[in-house]
């Protein structure tokens, strides 16, 4: 009898060193959790739900700022400046939290809000280990509420007499617009941030500072753009005995160079032959650094450095404001070119005298390049004119220079007046100045209108001038008074359609938002 032998089945063999691992229930939801690993007896998930590891952390805080100069309180006593949603900012409001140098912070950014709401909202993401071998990671809101407070330094702007250095910006002349170009200069380079008060004066400007240094960078700036003469005072205020400290307030006098742009100058004899022996009669075609002349009748210029004219200064024999009109009858190029100046002899006719007598004056003038036969140029009519100058005494007392002297010297291009209701393409700044309590005469503002009209034409006629300021695009307050000049257009069809020189739109910045700053147009 056979039997049946059944086949062997290999069995698994269970590796002798192999660890098993302990496994539990978890003691809040019964999940299988490592028993070896878990903290507390909890999963991972029951303890991101039971632990909080931002308790302890404010969720609530208010930061404090200074409405007059927008800058923020960073305790005990710095003011910081930081623009909306900046880094600067997100650096202080986590420094404003208590409890959150415990954790680690992973990650931090604002959430949008209401401008005018006055809340500022931070998402901040933090890891932190909650038990032995776990960590969590959680993230939670801040809301911040911004409240205002004046800082010291505001507020002592506000009260009279807290200012350490002044600084007295003169020049005796009767207009402004040296100062509206100065004024220009300062804004392009923000070189009065740090003045508390900027006070207009008669004949000049006063900046205010709350520190020695600052009126002193000041004074470098005003020294590097134009030529200035600097003097500098003190007055002592207080003394401690005890600690032998003193305090002193600075005042700085800097008088600018009487000398404008299109000014008639006289120079003296022998101050014009040590600047390369120029015609002591000539005009002033440029002010930078130094005093720049030109003698119309050979276009040889001349620069007069700032301590060679403070050593023996000179005043102007004439101003723009005695400019007279002259018609332009003939002009003959007579070829000798230098840059943008052309040497031509021209024929000219007061436009007074048009239809009443003939009489003409032969002149050369270095503007051959932009005159035409019809065209009207100012011009200085020095036929019959008397001077109380010394030094146009000297000139014409010299047997070199007496005979030099010519009728009429032109200076620069006219152009057609602008329509009162014509408005240009661009704009500018203007700084915030302390106004007086009392309004302004009548023929006081009639003159500050005047000065800067005449300043924005100097601007659209002078391309080198035009460089140096920064001029804003106006295209919003074109399009209103379109429909307004077109139909004031429709009654002059007949009128000339020449409006002056036009700045291009390439030349132009884009519209700035008003921020304490006034537009002139």
């Amino acid at each position: 009898m056979s039997m049946d032998i059944d086949t062997p089945v290999a069995l698994p063999v269970r590796a002798l060193n192999q660890p098993t691992n302990a496994t539990i229930l978890c003691c809040n939801c019964g999940a299988p959790i490592d028993g070896t690993q878990a903290a507390g007896a909890l999963c991972y998930d029951c303890i991101k739900l039971t632990v909080d590891i931002s308790e302890g952390i404010q969720r609530e805080a208010t930061l404090l700022m200074c409405r007059d100069c927008d800058r923020w309180l960073s305790p005990p006593n710095q003011w910081l400046v930081a623009q909306p949603e900046s880094r600067e900012l997100l650096a202080l409001c986590l420094r404003k939290l208590r409890g959150l140098s415990k954790v680690r912070i992973i990650d931090a950014s604002f959430i949008w809000t209401e401008p005018h709401s006055r809340r500022i909202k931070v998402k901040i993401t933090i890891q932190q280990e909650a038990f032995q071998g776990t960590i969590l990671q959680q993230t939670f809101e801040v809301e911040y509420v911004q409240n205002y407070q004046q800082c010291p330094d505001c507020a002592k702007s506000y009260t009279h007499n807290t200012w350490r250095a002044c600084v007295q910006v003169r020049q005796k002349v009767p207009h402004k617009r040296t100062f509206l170009y100065l004024e220009q200069l300062i804004l392009k380079h923000s070189a009065h941030k740090d003045a508390i008060n900027i006070k207009e004066v008669s004949d000049g400007i006063d900046f205010f500072f709350a520190a020695r240094n600052g009126a002193e960078k000041f004074v470098d700036f005003l020294k590097s753009v134009a030529p200035v003469n600097a003097k500098k005072s003190q007055e002592l205020i207080s003394v401690d005995i005890h600690t032998s400290t003193k305090s002193y307030k600075f005042s700085y006098s800097v008088e600018l160079v009487p000398i404008c742009k299109d000014d008639l100058v006289a120079l003296p004899l022998k101050l014009a032959k040590q600047v390369g022996n120029i015609s002591p009669l000539t005009l002033c075609y440029r002010v930078g650094t130094s005093v720049n002349l030109l003698d119309p009748n050979t276009l040889q210029t001349a620069d007069i450095s700032t301590p060679i004219y403070w050593r023996s200064p000179f005043t102007p024999l004439a101003d723009v404001q005695e400019l007279t009109e002259f018609i332009v009858m003939n002009i003959e190029p007579l070829g000798p070119q230098k840059g943008r100046f052309l040497l031509a002899e021209a024929e000219v006719a007061r436009a007074s005298d048009l239809g009443i007598n003939d009489t003409t004056y032969m002149t050369r003038t270095h503007l051959g390049g932009i005159l035409h036969a019809g065209d009207s140029v100012m011009g200085y009519h020095l036929e019959g004119t008397q001077f109380n100058n010394t030094a146009f005494d000297a000139i014409e007392a010299s047997k070199n220079y007496a005979s030099a002297i010519p009728d009429v010297m032109l200076v620069k291009k006219h152009y057609p007046r602008r329509k009162k209701n014509k408005s240009r393409n661009w704009r500018l700044k203007r700084m915030a100045k302390e106004e007086s309590e009392m309004l302004p005469r009548k023929q006081d503002q009639a003159r500050q209108e005047r000065d800067l009209e005449m300043f924005m034409r100097d601007l659209e006629e002078d391309d080198d001038i035009r460089q140096t300021v920064a001029l804003f695009k106006a295209e919003q307050r074109a399009k209103e008074l379109a429909d307004a000049e077109s139909v004031m257009d429709e009654g002059g069809e007949g009128e000339s359609d020449e409006e002056g020189p036009v700045i291009p739109m390439e030349q132009l910045m884009d519209e700035f938002e008003e921020m304490g700053m006034d537009d002139a147009e």
